[in-house]
């Protein structure tokens, strides 16, 4: 049984940072690329970042490029999101996710197989 589980999230002032964790178990984690998205109300989810499973590749979404780092531990079997100047619109539940898409460049959820249940991040201004 595949389990993904996010922690890290919080109440956070804007310009605070906050790291996401993503410890996922029933899979051989090294084969997948790992991404992460977010929700906020009333709003579909969106693509945030995405890892290759070699750690070479990343890419991010526009708003969060200089701000959010994207990571990986295989040994751990571990994805991270380091958010730095955080800002109210980055507010959401933010989920881990798995492919097997051999691109980082795919950002339709529907890419993505394998999904935690969320975290929340609340940003005050």
């Amino acid at each position: 049984q595949v389990q993904l589980l996010e922690s890290g999230g919080g109440l956070v002032q804007a310009g605070d940072s906050l790291r996401l964790s993503c410890v996922a178990s029933g899979l051989t984690f090294s084969m997948y690329n790992m991404g992460w998205f977010r929700q906020a109300p009333g709003k579909e989810r969106e693509f945030v970042a995405a890892i290759s499973w070699s750690r070479n590749s990343t890419y991010y979404t526009d708003s969060v490029k200089g701000r959010f780092t994207i990571s990986r531990d295989n040994a751990k079997n571990t994805v991270y999101l380091q958010m730095n100047s955080l800002k109210p619109e980055d507010t959401a539940i933010y989920y881990c996710a798995s492919t097997r898409a051999n691109s980082v460049y795919y950002t339709a959820p529907t890419m993505y197989n394998y999904w935690g249940q969320g975290t929340q991040v609340t940003v005050s201004s």
